[in-house]
Formats: structure tokens, sequence, C-alpha cells
């Protein structure tokens, strides 16, 4: 009997988990939890704890897609923890991703999801200033749109997210305030290993000042809405 989980936050995890009739009351023997939540690595190792001391198993998955690869099929999974298990379900995986990576002991994948997400919220934020700045030197838009495309940054997100950040709209398939979450969660982990990653933390602070904007619930390409109207002498 396996059940998946897919929910937000460590808060939200934490209170259907716990809460009357939540998951933990419908573990026991036999039962498999796959969570593919993006948490903290301690979340995942404290969720684990709490499924085996009643009985369950518990693998870690969290996923590289939002709606589009969902709907698709194509995300890509990213699993530590009890690998017998994570044999199992591989034929689940493969109904829903089209890739599946084992990272090893439980936390790794929360770790390598974080380093993914947070490569990707610089990516984003990069893209915003360009953006924003041919939009000041009045470029023509299309056509640096096509440049980028043509050339070694060409990327599934910037043939998605490009023309919207550029009109302004951003129909959310991960919401911004989520992305500020992973970029948050790893550059905590970044302090624990004592590095100091500057451009993350600008691209952190980028969609900070999105949020405080209101746009903390369209998509991650409005990290580029800070910049509308911000002139510097």
């Amino acid at each position: 009997d396996r059940t998946f989980l897919m929910l937000s936050t460590p808060e939200v995890c934490n209170e259907v988990y716990s809460m009357a009739s939540g998951v933990l009351e419908g573990v026991a023997q036999g039962k498999s939890l796959i969570d593919c939540a993006t948490l903290r690595p301690e979340d995942m190792r404290f969720l684990e704890a709490e499924v085996l001391a009643r009985g369950g198993r518990f693998i870690e998955a969290p996923v590289s897609g939002s709606k589009g690869p969902a709907e698709e099929g194509t995300l890509i999974f990213m699993m530590a923890g009890d690998e017998a298990l994570a044999a199992e379900v591989a034929a689940e995986l493969d109904a829903m991703g089209k890739a599946s990576h084992y990272c090893g002991e439980t936390g790794a994948a929360s770790k390598m999801k974080l380093v993914v997400n947070m490569i990707m919220g610089g990516m984003i934020a990069a893209l915003g200033e360009g953006i924003a700045l041919s939009q000041a030197l009045a470029l023509d838009g299309a056509q640096m749109q096509q440049i980028l495309e043509q050339g070694a940054m060409s990327s599934p997100m910037l043939k998605l997210k490009g023309p919207n950040m550029a009109e302004g709209v951003h129909p959310s398939a991960f919401p911004l305030k989520y992305a500020q979450k992973d970029m948050r969660f790893a550059l905590a982990e970044a302090r624990r290993a004592g590095l100091a990653l500057p451009v993350s933390m600008a691209a952190s602070d980028q969609m900070v000042a999105s949020m405080d904007k209101g746009m903390g619930d369209s998509d991650f390409s409005a990290v580029v809405e800070a910049l509308r109207g911000a002139r510097h002498g």
C-alpha cells in the first residue's frame, strides 16, 4: 500500500502528517510513503523517523518540473532513503516522469533539489534583469528573445518564461513564494557548508522584492516585476 505526497512547505507537511485523521494515523506495517515535497533535509529525516516509528516505510522523492511536466509525465525524480523502496516504485515513477535519480541517504535528494532550484532561481533572476535592461534601452524584445534562443543560453525555461516576462504576464506554474522558499533553504545549506553565494543571495532578494509588490502567488517569472519602474541615477 503506497501513498505519494507532494505538499508545499514544511509547515503544511507537518500539519497534514500530524493532524487528526492525518497521514501518520494511516501508517502501519506494510504502508509506504513517497514524499515528493521540496523541503529541508532535516524535515525529510524527521518525517522518515515518524513513519518508521509506526512500522511504515519512507522515501523522499522531490521532483524537478511544475504543472506542464506533471501533466505530460516528464517530471524528474530525485530519491533518497530506502533504496529497496525506490526500486519498488520505479513503475509509478516511470508513469509520472522521464527520469529518476537515486541520491543516497535520506536528505540527499532534498539537498540535490535545493541546489537545482537555486540554479534555476539565479537563471530566471538574470533573465529578468536582461529583459528589464533591454526594455530600458528600447531594444526589440522579440529580437533579443530570438537571439537568446539561437545561442548557448537557449533552454526550455527561456522559451517558456521569456515572452511572459517581457509582457508582464505570469500565469502560475511555480509560485514565486515557493521559489523563494527554495532559495532560502538552499542558502541555509550553503551557510552550513561555509559557502558564501552572493549571486544566489541577490536573486533571492530580488524575489522578495517582487513578493513585496504582491507577486508571491504569481509564477516565479514575476521576479522581473521588482525591476519595473526601478531607476537609479
